[in-house]
């Protein structure tokens, strides 16, 4: 059975590169019946980050990949937390140690806890001098022999990888804190947790040797490799944290659906088979493949993502999308017993954000100073010496409509009649009756709805400005 895991260290929120990683891991295993499993490391306890651990979760939640094994739901290959792991870890590099595979390193923490390319005698002490350093409790590091030659592997996108090891330094295993360093509770809990596929970002590549010398030391089995490209922002630079690259939260809190989230960053760095943007995670499940994903570096588009969350809210159904806005629309705009329904229900399909759906309404509390070039409407042949006698007529006749008739239907047939009267096209009545209404080019209903709204005073008021900037 195919196992995959996901191990983010608890050290903030989960950027991008994070989710995607965890997302083709989730994917890969689903799309094969396998299992998906979640690890904690927290091994780097000088970075972590209180209630981090639980921002896993809830992303993880929220993002709807659901782990079959875990630190919250337990499992037949736990503790699924690495600082509940130690002794696991200690045995394994004694036994290195034991067969000359590692060696204890007693420089200085500085260097034995660095990463630079580490070159010392420690390797070569007697054994005396060893069990004496250890019997005089000296701090010491357990640091991987590297041999000579090369290492190489096969990546399942990046090919076979061939890496001299006069390149690789010899890694620290264990720290003095006693803990793991990464990359070998990396080796030895996927090996005990059975994991099949390693997904990982393509900045590992150059590590993925020194954990098969391991694996080949032990004698076990070396997983499958996925190496995934890197993502880059629209600058062509690499998208971290430290750059300020907005995470899951920062997204979500932008007003970007998850369903949206999830969906576009499946496609950085993977296509599918047809020219399909738009996928549910069950359709994800089904439809994704290793061979589509691609070495080459995606860019992170923002406006992708925005045109992309709009398609979701257009799909999403109408008595949602209303129950979602429906704040919205009550805390900026002031006008009450407004027909919210139908706020919602035009908006929809106009909007790449629901907190954006208000917005197209921003007419009703104050009409904002216009133009009177407005009027003018090549298209429908509308010019402003129309458009007045169009606002003097309508002013005229819905100064008349008794407040029980204020209806959109009951305006419209006025309207629509005195298109008849004037000879006019009803373009040409109801284009400068929106525009004074709304001070607008572009609204998302048309004018007799917007009179209805704003009420037989408002309306009128609003039509004798018009008039007056006609004039």
């Amino acid at each position: 059975m195919i196992r995959t895991r996901f191990a983010p260290s608890p050290t903030g929120f989960m950027h991008i590169g994070n989710l995607r990683t965890a997302l083709y891991e989730y994917l890969i295993a689903k799309s094969q019946s396998g299992k998906f499993i979640l690890r904690i490391e927290d091994t780097d306890q000088n970075r972590l980050v209180e209630d981090a651990e639980k921002i896993i979760f809830e992303t993880l939640k929220i993002a709807g990949l659901k782990h079959d094994e875990g630190p919250d739901i337990g499992g037949d290959f736990g503790p699924y937390v690495q600082s509940e792991r130690k002794n696991i870890y200690t045995k394994y590099a004694l036994e290195l140690v034991k067969n000359k595979f590692a060696y204890y390193c007693f420089c200085e923490k500085e260097k034995s806890d660095g990463f630079e390319k580490h070159k010392c005698d420690c390797k070569n002490l007697p054994p005396e001098e060893i069990k004496n350093r250890l019997g005089l409790n000296k701090n010491f590091v357990i640091r991987q022999i590297i041999p000579e030659g090369e290492t190489s592997f096969d990546d399942k996108v990046y090919g076979k990888i061939v890496v001299n090891n006069s390149e690789l330094d010899d890694q620290v295993l264990i720290k003095s804190d006693g803990l793991p360093t990464y990359n070998f509770a990396n080796v030895i809990d996927d090996h005990l947790m059975q994991i099949t596929h390693v997904v990982r970002g393509c900045e590992y590549l150059s590590s993925t040797p020194k954990y098969n010398l391991l694996y080949k030391a032990f004698g076990w089995e070396i997983p499958e490799y996925i190496h995934l490209p890197l993502i880059l922002d629209e600058n062509g630079e690499k998208l971290s944290k430290r750059k300020g690259a907005a995470s899951f939260e920062d997204l979500l809190k932008m007003g970007f659906l998850p369903e949206a989230i999830i969906n576009y960053i499946a496609l950085l760095g993977w296509s599918p088979t047809d020219n399909q943007e738009i996928f549910s995670l069950g359709e994800l499940e089904k439809k994704f493949s290793i061979n589509g994903l691609s070495k080459s570096p995606a860019i992170f588009d923002l406006k992708k993502l925005e045109w992309m969350n709009g398609e979701y809210i257009k799909k999403m159904p109408e008595d949602e999308f209303y129950n979602r806005a429906l704040s919205c629309f009550k805390e900026n705009i002031k006008k009450s017993n407004l027909d919210y329904k139908y706020m919602a229900k035009v908006s929809q399909t106009r909007i790449n954000f629901i907190s954006e759906a208000w917005k197209l309404f921003d007419f009703i509390d104050k009409l904002q100073d216009y133009n009177s070039e407005l009027f003018i409407n090549k298209k429908m042949k509308s010019t402003q010496e129309i458009s007045l006698t169009v606002l003097e007529c309508a002013l005229n006749k819905f100064m008349s409509v008794n407040l029980n008739n204020w209806t959109e239907n009951n305006l419209k047939e006025i309207l629509m009649n005195m298109a008849k009267e004037k000879n006019l096209k009803t373009g040409q009545i109801f284009w400068p009756i929106r525009i004074a209404l709304s001070g607008k080019q572009n609204t998302p209903c048309g004018a007799t709805e917007i009179a209805e709204m704003l009420g037989k005073e408002e309306t009128l008021k609003r039509i004798n400005i018009g008039i007056e900037k006609l004039n």
